[in-house]
């Protein structure tokens, strides 16, 4: 069995630490924070080891959606009867849940931290929408069976990489297996011209 580091404990990278200077830099700006507290979390952020680590520094200065850093204690993802979302810094896991029941979710990848070089998306959709939004560089396979669901994919092909379903792929590349079953609906998959953010795509590492 292959250990998986909680998202907890993966290595933070700098990258991370800018996105919570940024946001303590805005919570001092706006009187969220004394200059005692900015300060204070500052030097933390910058010593921070782990995402836990950098994450505990933004709990009470904003609401999940608008966390720099993302850990959300739930795996699935659920779209019933409204919208659901993860985007931003999140972490990936290797198995990811996600249910799309008359409403819409929409996964975006292009800023993530995959656990995984191959991920499985396990998908219901019962007349509901799911996108799946990922950067150059990550092959979507898409099995399964949905019956009268509508699939959209629009992805960059890598130069040589195989076309089709079950296609093998370079062994760095990772792949992100879209398993669905349901009635209905629309799977969409995408992938973007012009990234966010280029490079912010990484797999978890084990904080040591």
């Amino acid at each position: 069995m292959t250990y998986r580091p909680a998202p907890r404990d993966i290595r933070a990278s700098d990258s991370e630490r800018d996105r919570v200077v940024t946001l303590l830099g805005e919570a001092a700006a706006d009187g969220r924070l004394t200059p005692a507290e900015h300060a204070d979390r500052i030097e933390r952020a910058y010593q921070a080891r782990t995402l836990g680590e950098l994450a505990s520094l933004t709990m009470d200065l904003a609401g999940p959606a608008a966390q720099p850093i993302r850990l959300d204690g739930r795996r699935a993802v659920a779209g019933i009867f409204g919208r659901d979302s993860r985007s931003g810094c999140w972490v990936v896991p290797e198995n990811l849940p996600v249910l799309a029941v008359f409403g819409e979710v929409e996964l975006d990848i292009r800023e993530a931290l995959l656990q995984s070089s191959r991920i499985i998306i396990y998908a219901t959709v019962i007349l509901g929408t799911l996108h799946l939004i990922v950067p150059d560089g990550v092959a979507v396979e898409m099995t399964g069976t949905a019956l009268l669901t509508r699939r959209v994919t629009r992805t960059v092909r890598l130069p040589g990489a195989p076309s089709g379903r079950g296609g093998r792929q370079p062994s760095d590349q990772p792949v992100i297996e879209l398993r669905t079953a349901g009635i209905g609906g629309t799977i969409k998959v995408t992938a973007p011209k012009r990234p966010r953010r280029l490079g912010g795509l990484r797999r978890g590492r084990l904080a040591r």
